[in-house]
């Protein structure tokens, strides 16, 4: 073909010198060649699942092999970093790039340029510019020159001859050899006649995938798996297996997602698992955190969601802030130096790493009888209400005075604890404590050596008096001055009040009062700065925005110390928005219970009102219950946990809690779901207290959810906790359905759900209810249970309602016969609906979160 192009050319230029015509020459040939290269490379990169002999993957071109159903993807990748580079592979249709394997962890590419994956002597090898090996698959029973890499669409890369069918498993395979992850189909386990153990090894941080600290194993003697520190100390059993699941791990029960097995032969013992659903995307990581996570990819949000996450909690990760710190759950960061010490590493602790540890503030003198050189001995300083730290030895004492003294006059001894029994005593490095709660009768008091002139005890008994003084005189001034301001607080907020309602700057001034100025009102809730809200979310970055409700916008922010939160933004100019911002801060602050969204902080500056809340990874029940895909992740056992969690954090707001407090607008859009998938209650901007023995009240202004408001309420104004009941019947009826309760308008069926329901209920079809999604598992009785708990929740008359108190013993069993529900009073919601709303003449057959204001509009 080639010369029927040159030769026309020469004829058509003769009156050219042929300098000119072999320059063009040369030309086209160039430019073919440049072509017949580039289209070769274009194939590799963009159609090939294989590596053979004859092709490599070149770093300099950035080129992949891509699996045959287009799902996983294998190339060369770099993390933060740019001097190190790695082989590795990742889902194709992901947005966020998730590693799941990666080859040359231990020995990163720092010339990306010169690197090249290839066959040779029949191994997959990996070579720098020199052509040295960084990294191969090391198959010392293979020469073949007809080896072939293949990357396959469960994210295995197997090596196998040529000639063996694309289905063998070949004579190397990733899947043998994993990085952190387990991918379904893939196992991790303990060969009996080799004594191999294949580990997953975190990595060191999310930016280096480097082995790190923790590791998951299998313990051939007790047929349970591990999690070990450091390949050394276990702090993490899963149980034996029960035939079904590991005694320890009741989440693996969320069988709608996957079918684990584990096998134990005379050759080996492994586990195993697959998805039920092939099209969904999840894995199971060994995380930086230490926790085993499983974690699913949610493709209506573009994120990965955890399903549930092993140890439950972060300070049960063994030695999680490392030496000499201290790991509190409820605190922000939740890792703290001891006094008299401070992180080793300032950059990696404000990066949220702590497993540098601490280090003294001032290093302990020169050891000799633990005196310095003025003759004045260490001291130590109590640390009350922690855990028992590791290694410790027991030594004879019979009085704390005593176990002073043995720990004082041992050089190694950095610290002693003395409950009247037995006397502790610690050398070196103080590993894996933690912060317990006042209520934890675990917690001990142990005593930490400290150098004599640490400021913790740099007081003189000489400027005792001269300080005391001090102290009295300053506290009379204080005193004087305390009450010159209260009387001027109270003066200015009589003068606020009055004029609260004519501009938002009132309003905001008042919270500030309200809430910083006046010792009764105290929240006991930390004040965060407007500067630092700034730079926990990037300038409320649309990038961490989460969703958007009545009261204004959720961002997903980061702490100093690496803590996730979200962060809510009061609307701007809105006074019912500041009663809301002040109800929060007030209510949330006084309410503790495991079923309740916990309040970390608060911001006022000018019109900008500001909540920090917990973060909650998986969102809200919403998301999941009305979602195709999502609603598997939810199998009737956890939507059955779910239901009774909800039932018990209302009862603790109506009965159990300081305050009775009754939330107006519970829906399942404010039901969060934590790691662990446990519902959450939020959104209180709504909520009123009631006096202890007063159970209703009413009001000028309905506000709540269409879809979720009582009869009386959407009607008169007249609510009390049994309009939480209500709504709570609502929840329960939508997270059994997966459907939601204004989903059926113009429907032929019904006018709503609850009416669908009922239609059921009284055919002796409840269980047609039930969302097909999860019909697979799920216990009859239970079901119907919950369905009868829902209608009686929705009756008309509010008496008639139970209690929540008669809810959760329904729901837990301890109600033998439970009550026949009556018709709910369904026809209301829609009625209630076209009273009141102005801007739609029909509610959204999609969506129920449209707020109500009844009759002044938000």
């Amino acid at each position: 073909m080639l010369p029927n192009v040159i030769f026309p050319l020469i004829l058509s230029l003769s009156t050219h010198s042929a300098a000119v015509i072999m320059k063009q020459t040369c030309r086209c040939l160039f430019f073919l060649l440049f072509f017949l290269c580039f289209s070769i490379h274009l194939n590799l990169s963009e159609g090939a699942d294989s590596i053979t002999a004859n092709q490599s993957l070149s770093g300099y071109l950035n080129q992949t092999i891509v699996s045959a159903g287009k799902t996983f993807e294998l190339g060369f990748f770099t993390r933060g970093n740019f001097s190190r580079y790695y082989v590795g592979i990742w889902y194709k249709n992901v947005i966020q790039q998730a590693i799941v394997w990666v080859a040359n962890r231990e020995k990163p590419i720092s010339d990306i340029n010169s690197a090249e994956l290839k066959i040779l002597d029949g191994n997959l090898v990996l070579v720098d510019k020199s052509q040295d090996p960084i990294w191969s698959t090391n198959v010392s029973s293979t020469t073949s020159n007809s080896s072939v890499a293949t990357l396959n669409d469960d994210g295995n890369l197997v090596l196998r001859d040529g000639s063996e069918p694309r289905t063998s498993e070949g004579f190397w395979q990733s899947f043998d050899h994993p990085a952190d992850t387990l991918l379904p189909g893939a196992k991790i386990a303990y060969d009996k006649r080799t004594k191999a153990k294949q580990l997953l090894i975190s990595w060191k941080n999310s930016e280096d995938p480097a082995p790190g600290l923790f590791s998951l194993e299998l313990d051939p003697n007790e047929s349970q798996y591990i999690i070990k520190w450091n390949r050394t100390q276990p702090y993490w059993t899963s149980g034996a297996w029960n035939g079904h699941i590991f005694s320890s791990v009741p989440e693996m029960t969320l069988n709608s997602i996957f079918n684990s097995s584990y096998v134990d032969n005379i050759n080996e013992a492994y586990l195993t698992y697959s998805l039920y659903n092939p099209e969904s995307i999840s894995k199971l990581v060994m995380d930086v955190s230490g926790q085993i996570k499983l974690i699913s990819w949610w493709e209506s949000t573009k994120d990965w969601i955890s399903a549930w996450s092993q140890p439950r909690q972060q300070c049960e990760v063994y030695d999680y802030c490392g030496a000499f710190g201290t790991c509190n759950q409820s605190s922000l960061p939740s890792c703290s130096c001891l006094q008299g010490f401070k992180p080793k590493f300032e950059n990696d602790w404000n990066l949220g790493d702590y497993s540098g540890g601490c280090v003294r503030e001032i290093d302990l003198p020169q050891c000799g009888n633990g005196s310095t050189s003025t003759g004045r001995k260490d001291k130590f300083l109590q640390n009350p209400q922690v855990s028992l730290p590791v290694n410790y030895q027991t030594v004879i004492a019979g009085s704390a005075g005593e176990c002073e003294s043995v720990c004082l006059n041992n050089c190694s001894c950095t610290a002693y604890s003395y409950d009247g029994n037995a006397c502790l005593v610690w050398n070196g490095e103080i590993m894996d404590l933690q912060q317990l709660p006042e209520n934890d009768g675990s917690g001990i008091t142990i005593y930490v050596r400290l150098a004599a002139s640490a400021p913790q005890f740099s007081s003189n008994k000489k400027n005792k008096g001269v300080v005391i003084g001090a102290i009295v005189g300053s506290a009379a001034v204080v005193t004087v001055l305390l009450a010159i301001v209260k009387v001027t607080i109270r003066r200015r907020q009589r003068h606020i009040l009055g004029t609260a309602n004519a501009v938002e700057r009132s309003s905001v001034a008042y919270l500030e009062l309200e809430m910083r100025g006046d010792n009764k009102n105290d929240t006991g809730v930390p004040f965060y700065s407007w500067k630092s809200i700034l730079a926990s979310t990037e300038n409320f970055s649309d990038v961490h925005k989460l969703g958007q409700g009545g009261f204004g916008p959720v961002y997903k922010g980061l702490l100093p110390g690496g803590k996730e939160i979200a962060v809510k933004r009061l609307s701007s100019f809105s006074v019912q928005g500041s009663n809301e911002f002040q109800n929060e801060v007030v209510l949330i602050a006084k309410l503790q219970h495991r079923n309740l969204v916990k309040l970390l902080g608060y911001c006022i500056e000018g019109n900008e009102k500001i909540l920090l809340y917990e973060y909650m990874p998986n969102k809200s029940l919403d998301v999941f219950i009305f979602d195709k895909t999502l609603c598997i992740l939810l199998n009737w056992r956890k939507r059955f946990e779910i239901i009774l969690g909800i039932a018990r954090g209302i009862l603790y707001l109506h009965q159990d809690s300081r305050l009775r407090i009754i939330h107006r607008d519970l829906k399942t859009s404010n039901i969060l779901l934590d790691a662990e998938m446990n519902p959450r209650i939020s959104d209180f901007g709504l909520a009123r207290i009631v006096e202890d023995k007063v159970t209703e009240a009413s009001t000028n202004k309905v506000v709540g959810t269409y879809g979720y408001m009582s009869p009386e309420y959407a009607s008169y104004g007249q609510f009390s906790i049994k309009s939480d009941v209500f709504s709570f019947g609502i929840i329960v009826l939508e997270i059994i359905s997966g459907k939601r309760n204004t989903g059926f308008y113009g429907s032929t069926e019904a006018l709503n759900l609850l009416g669908y329901a009922w239609r059921l209920w009284s055919e002796n079809r409840a269980l047609d209810l039930l969302d097909p999604m999860i019909l697979a598992f799920f216990k009859k009785s239970e079901v119907v249970k919950c369905i009868n708990v829902g209608l009686l929740c929705v009756e008309e008359d509010p008496i008639d309602r139970p209690t929540m108190s008669n809810v959760v013993l329904m729901l837990s069993g301890e109600m033998t016969f439970l009550p026949v529900p009556k018709q709910p009073a369904f026809a209301m919601r829609k009625h209630a609906f076209s009273a009141s709303s102005s801007s739609s003449n029909k509610p959204d057959p999609i969506s129920n979160e449209l707020t109500m204001f009844v009759p002044q509009g938000r």
